[in-house]
């Protein structure tokens, strides 16, 4: 039986995604560049990923110039979403309230962070009151 990898995304693949949403649109040395300034990595592994990122469908490669441009294929919020429905689905069997549980039960969140939380929470109870009304 394979076994299914908790995340559609490595943390390579992750790193080089935000760096080509936070460009818009990248080469793999526009990519590379900005990541060697975090930490050594081979212009090849670069490459590689996104090229796995465009099978993927997370990124758009355009080879009509001379070089390959990459553009992102998603939104970063539907990214998000897909990883989160991902983590929801395989950990907490759907459960919303135990990721939230989990989240505040563990010291992972600051005092201003369950306050925003709160704050969503009573907007959505809100707005779920004014559509049933």
């Amino acid at each position: 039986m394979r076994r299914r990898s908790l995340s559609r995304l490595g943390e390579t693949e992750m790193e080089v995604l935000q760096r080509v949403w936070a460009m818009g649109e990248a080469s793999v040395a526009d990519v590379h560049e900005s990541i060697l300034k975090a930490r050594p990595v081979a212009y090849t592994t670069v490459m590689t990923v996104m090229k796995k990122l465009a099978r993927k469908g997370f990124l758009h490669c355009d080879s009509s110039e001379s070089r390959y441009m990459y553009t992102p294929a998603r939104p970063p919020a539907q990214v998000r979403q897909e990883l989160v429905q991902d983590l929801l689905d395989q950990v907490f069997h759907g459960s919303a309230a135990a990721l939230v549980q989990t989240l505040v039960r563990g010291e992972t969140l600051t005092a201003e962070e369950s306050a925003e939380i709160q704050k969503m929470l009573a907007r959505m109870a809100a707005d779920e009151e004014e559509e049933d009304a």
